[in-house]
């Protein structure tokens, strides 16, 4: 396989995005508390930590990226007329071959978070079917639609979780956090080709406004850590608020997207700021140091 066959296939996953997939498992385990454990599990000799971080990490971006390549799947047709230079309508990848890859993501991605429990195995189920519902019913509902995309993110994040199955039980809410995040980027994406979605611009920027309180308020519970959260909200806000103000003046789908495409990759300093709300800055630092990964990634690959 050449160079430029196997890019074709890179293409399909969203290799920018898989990388902010990594990071709600990185939260997940702030939330759990197990960032708190990891000096007194390997002091012990124990490697747990490692090889639950491993096996969630590597599951998230077999579940990301099956997820994102069967949505190419299921536009092939539709890319065709819209955008034929992605690698299925281009002809670089094959539809059929790009399903068989996309299954196997998905199935890599339950069984690495099988080898942690059964219940991140379940999610990590619940995660690939409801990211293929997406795929092939979800996106054409006004109203479910996002939704139905949030949940996938929100199970992602409950993934990473479930290393404490006992924390999972009690703060499951937090889920809504990137339910009602990634719906928002759904709802704004939708003007992406044909532009003039105002009122969806709007209401998707009143829901990223809900999401800076949930963290400052999750961190104020915490104690003093609100102060260690402000500047992760700053920075977040400096990613996105600028972009989607752009994209409300003009309503040009390129505004649009560009919105879209710094909120997507923003999702990694919202995560950032959860896991310095329950677990302290350095570990909000931490998964802050996935963000120019990211970066630098969605500069050779598309993010939408």
């Amino acid at each position: 396989m050449g160079k430029s066959r196997i890019f074709a296939y890179l293409q399909l996953t969203r290799p920018a995005n898989v990388i902010t997939a990594i990071a709600d498992i990185w939260a997940g385990f702030a939330v759990a508390g197990a960032w708190d454990y990891m000096v007194t599990d390997y002091a012990y000799g124990e490697q747990t930590f490692w090889w639950n971080l491993l096996w969630l990490s590597l599951s998230t971006i077999g579940l990301y990226a099956g997820g994102v390549a069967f949505n190419d799947v299921a536009d092939a047709e539709l890319d065709a007329i819209e955008r034929p230079e992605r690698p299925i309508p281009s002809g670089r990848v094959s539809k059929s071959k790009a399903t068989v890859m996309s299954t196997a993501l998905l199935a890599f991605g339950v069984i690495c978070a099988a080898q942690v429990n059964w219940i991140s195995a379940g999610l990590a189920l619940a995660v690939a079917v409801l990211a293929v519902l997406y795929d092939y019913w979800g996106k054409h509902q006004s109203f479910l639609g996002p939704i139905n995309m949030g949940l996938c993110r929100t199970g992602n994040l409950l993934l990473g979780i479930s290393v404490a199955p006992e924390v999972l039980e009690k703060i499951w809410m937090i889920g809504l956090i990137p339910l009602i995040y990634v719906a928002a980027i759904t709802m704004i994406s939708r003007g992406e080709v044909h532009g003039k979605n105002r009122k969806a611009l709007y209401f998707g920027g009143m829901m990223y406004g809900s999401i800076f309180l949930a963290i400052f308020a999750m961190a104020y519970i915490q104690g003093y850590r609100y102060l260690q959260v402000l500047p992760f909200l700053a920075l977040l806000a400096y990613m996105i608020v600028p972009p989607l103000m752009k994209a409300i003046q003009t309503q040009e789908p390129k505004f649009i997207g560009k919105s879209v495409k710094a909120a997507v990759i923003s999702l990694i300093i919202v995560n950032a700021s959860i896991a310095a709300a329950f677990s302290g800055w350095p570990v909000g630092i931490i998964v802050l140091l996935l963000l120019p990964i990211s970066l630098w990634l969605a500069k050779k690959f598309a993010v939408t």
